[in-house]
């Protein structure tokens, strides 16, 4: 998930850095380093912060455009296969 897709996500559930920062148990700050560029997570870190946008129904474009949507359905769609790693297979 890049910075850009962070914000989207963020715009489209009306959430702001603090409610997703919540969501996760991160600091603000965390996510505006992030966000801005600032600084880079590790991968378990930003999978979490992927999980939580992804359990309140963002989808994760995998055409190549790097965007995001809202879900028709809502929910976690979980890690595709093709993107598991053993970062994220726990």
């Amino acid at each position: 998930m890049s910075a850009a897709q962070s914000r989207a996500a963020r715009a489209l559930l009306d959430w702001s850095r603090g409610d997703l920062a919540g969501k996760v148990g991160f600091g603000e700050e965390t996510i505006e380093s992030f966000e801005s560029g600032g600084s880079d997570l590790a991968s378990g870190q930003i999978e979490a912060l992927r999980s939580a946008l992804m359990a309140a129904g963002v989808v994760f474009t995998e055409d190549g455009s790097a965007g995001v949507r809202l879900s028709d359905r809502g929910g976690d769609e979980g890690t595709r296969l093709g993107a598991l790693t053993t970062e994220n297979d726990r």
